[in-house]
């Protein structure tokens, strides 16, 4: 959190080493998503022949984007809406987006930790509960896998019935909420607690949580990867998530899957890279911090899917199915698929513990920094006004956020929880982001200008980024994200659970959240333009221009330097500087200007 010495100058939280940022970077990015999507996604998609999209995309959109984010961050020195409005004061409306979204899915979010915290406590029973089919809880339909071969369609496994009935007990539809599931609700606050101890110190408490919290799961994932693969029938699960089909690579969708996985998994257009970046030195090495997290997160991805496909393998022998018919959509992927592996490990209670304790690691990572957007946005945009002036200290204002999200995430936890939250991620993490990116890309790399970022991370950091980078920025990134975006649009399908269609109302409500990001691009470009002097064409010009405001240029932990734009005599015209750094060196007074 940056703070206000009496002589002016603005000092900024720093990481403590390089080691807390690749972590507290590496814990964002694996995430969830890593565990479930990604392996679902190479099923539906062609299996092995999902990895060439899958990777292709990584290479021109997925690793030169995070570079970007990472750049602007690390640049300016400050989380996304200043970072942004600083680069182009016009499109200061994409840094407002990245942290509505950002807040919007932390609402949310949280609910997958609380269900693995449910499952935590639940792991103390023996026999664990999501293997009874005697409890009240259980239908008619339900059936214990190991001892029953389930040959109906309408048979559901124990894991299954726990998940729907005890964990949800989830209504028929969004128009029928039920009650609160009080259980639930006391693992959402205890999550939310946990969240607000990552983050109330800033990156001073989130750079000694990420010790834990982003190492711990590798070593449960390991070690379940060497289980998974002694199962019975494992071999065969295995084969469906790298068995190729390649007539998925002459579909379209199958290419935007890949595209919007690598933006989910990485954080692209989240803002989150921007804050964490925002607390680096100003010669950190960019390069090898983007080339470490992308391989990290994509190879994490990987041995999730070969744990979870090795489980799957191991329930289609045992059902006597496809393992085409015992594949969930969805975060449910999680909850209902992984349980399976317990059961023929000696001392299951100890693994189910293990497992649950790593993905609420996994999340824990994701959720705090996502927090930390809105809590970095806050604390930069009202430096010196009322709202620090009531939060004078850090902790306060974390509580604040923390406790807002809080109560904005309830609805999630009632019996109709489960269609709200498919229907938010749906349009925050799909519509809405897709629509962010572009509009991100654009104004960085079109309007700011790619060249220009590209000499100014070189006054930073002493190199250019590669050419092929600027390429990237300049051409391919925005070309794909433009056809993406026109694609999704072209063949929009409303949200659906499972076989469960949303009514109109809820797909309006959805769009309506959309919207709440979404409209803050155009509405804050129409703002400026308003209130700016001059003719149409000299607003404009004077609105896509660097911001010369008050810059905060760290050249280490120790120094700051500050500085006021100058007021030009009068008559005579406002100095123009065509990038941020050669402003900041001009003012510090750096030879090199």
């Amino acid at each position: 959190m940056a703070v206000e010495k009496s002589d002016g100058t603005r000092t900024r939280g720093h990481w403590k080493n390089k080691r807390e940022f690749l972590l507290a970077c590496t814990g964002y990015a694996v995430g969830l998503g890593n565990i479930w999507r990604f392996p679902y996604l190479c099923f539906k998609s062609g299996g092995g022949a999902f990895l060439i999209p899958y990777f292709t995309m990584l290479i021109v959109c997925g690793i030169p984007l995070l570079y970007l984010e990472m750049a602007v961050g690390q640049l300016t020195g400050f989380g996304p809406i200043h970072a942004i409005g600083m680069l182009c004061p016009m499109m200061k409306g994409v840094g407002i987006a990245t942290v509505v979204i950002s807040f919007i899915l932390c609402t949310y979010y949280n609910v997958i930790i609380s269900w693995a915290l449910y499952y935590l406590f639940n792991t103390f029973q023996s026999p664990l509960p999501w293997y009874s089919c005697e409890s009240s809880w259980s239908s008619d339909n339900c059936r214990h896998y190991i001892n029953v071969s389930l040959n109906s369609t309408t048979d559901i496994s124990a894991t299954q019935d726990f998940f729907d009935r005890k964990v949800l007990s989830k209504t028929t539809g969004v128009h029928e909420m039920g009650s609160m599931q009080w259980e639930l609700f006391g693992c959402f606050i205890l999550a939310w607690i946990l969240c607000y101890v990552c983050v109330f110190k800033g990156v001073r408490s989130a750079g000694k949580v990420v010790y834990v919290t982003a190492t711990f799961p590798y070593l449960i994932l390991f070690v379940l990867l060497g289980t998974s693969f002694t199962l019975p029938g494992a071999s065969k699960g295995i084969y469906y998530f790298f068995k190729p089909d390649w007539q998925e690579l002459l579909n379209v969708k199958v290419w935007v899957n890949a595209a919007a996985q690598n933006f989910n998994s990485i954080g692209i257009g989240f803002g989150s890279m921007i804050a964490f970046a925002s607390y680096n030195r100003k010669d950190n090495n960019l390069l090898r911090d983007t080339l470490v997290i992308s391989c990290i997160n994509s190879l994490t991805s990987i041995i999730a899917g070969l744990v979870i496909f090795s489980a799957m393998g191991h329930m289609s022998y045992v059902l006597n199915r496809p393992v085409a018919n015992v594949t969930t959509e969805g975060p449910e992927l999680v909850f209902i698929v992984y349980p399976q592996l317990f059961a023929n490990l000696p001392v299951p209670q100890l693994w189910a513990f293990l497992f649950f304790l790593m993905l609420v690691f996994l999340g824990i990572d994701s959720q705090f920094a996502m927090v930390e957007v809105a809590i970095t946005s806050l604390a930069d945009s009202f430096k010196g006004k009322l709202l620090t002036k009531i939060f004078k200290r850090k902790e306060l204002l974390s509580f604040t956020v923390c406790f807002i999200a809080l109560l904005l995430g309830v609805p999630n936890l009632m019996q109709g929880g489960i269609y709200v939250f498919t229907l938010l991620d749906n349009y925050t993490a799909v519509v809405a982001l897709m629509f962010l990116a572009f509009f991100e890309v654009v104004t960085i790399c079109w309007i700011y200008g790619a060249r220009q970022l590209s000499n100014d991370v070189k006054r930073m950091t002493g190199s250019k980024p590669p050419k092929y980078m600027t390429i990237c920025w300049l051409v391919i990134s925005p070309i794909l994200i433009g056809t993406i975006l026109i694609f999704s649009i072209v063949r929009y399908e409303p949200a659906h659970y499972g076989k469960y269609n949303y009514p109109v109302w809820a797909d309006a409500v959805g769009w309506l959240i959309a919207l709440c990001s979404m409209v803050c691009i155009p509405a804050t470009a129409v703002y400026a333009l308003c209130f700016a002097k001059g003719s149409l064409v000299e607003r404009l010009m004077k609105c896509i221009r660097p911001q010369l405001g008050k810059i905060n240029v760290n050249c280490s932990d120790e120094e700051a330097i500050s500085f006021d734009s100058e007021t030009p005599e009068s008559g005579s015209s406002p100095p123009h500087y065509e990038s941020v750094v050669e402003l900041t060196q001009l003012k510090s007074g750096d030879p090199a200007s």
